[in-house]
């Protein structure tokens, strides 16, 4: 069963989420997944109140996310009457989701690259 503890963000939280900012991964986006990194599960609610982010930034991290597949969903019934709790955890360690960021961080300066390299046979040709 969860714990009724919630976890709040360090200040080496702060710096990674800072750092996954650094290099274009949205500031919700980071900062929940620096959250699941380092907790075994969580509501949504836990997340909102261990990351200062409001529930529609959570929403919004957390379906990119799932689009993303990085994250597991379940739901566990609430103590009180209501609609089930969904519970998130990450469905791969960070160290996985990591080496498939800095792939598509790659792919993408290979891109950039590849066009200012046409820019410049362009600008040759004139």
């Amino acid at each position: 069963m969860r714990s009724d503890k919630v976890r709040y963000f360090t200040p080496r939280d702060e710096e990674l989420a800072e750092l996954l900012m650094g290099i274009g991964i949205k500031r919700n986006v980071s900062k929940v997944l620096v959250y699941l990194a380092y907790t075994d599960e969580a509501t949504s609610r836990d997340i909102e109140r261990g990351t200062d982010l409001r529930q529609p930034e959570v929403s919004i991290a957390m379906r990119h996310l799932r689009e993303c597949d990085w994250v597991e969903t379940r739901e566990s019934k609430s103590e009180s009457k209501g609609r089930p709790v969904k519970i998130y955890t990450l469905s791969r360690p960070i160290t996985e989701i990591m080496d498939t960021i800095e792939k598509e961080k790659r792919k993408e300066a290979r891109h950039q690259l590849d066009l200012i390299q046409k820019m410049r046979e362009c600008i040759s040709m004139q």
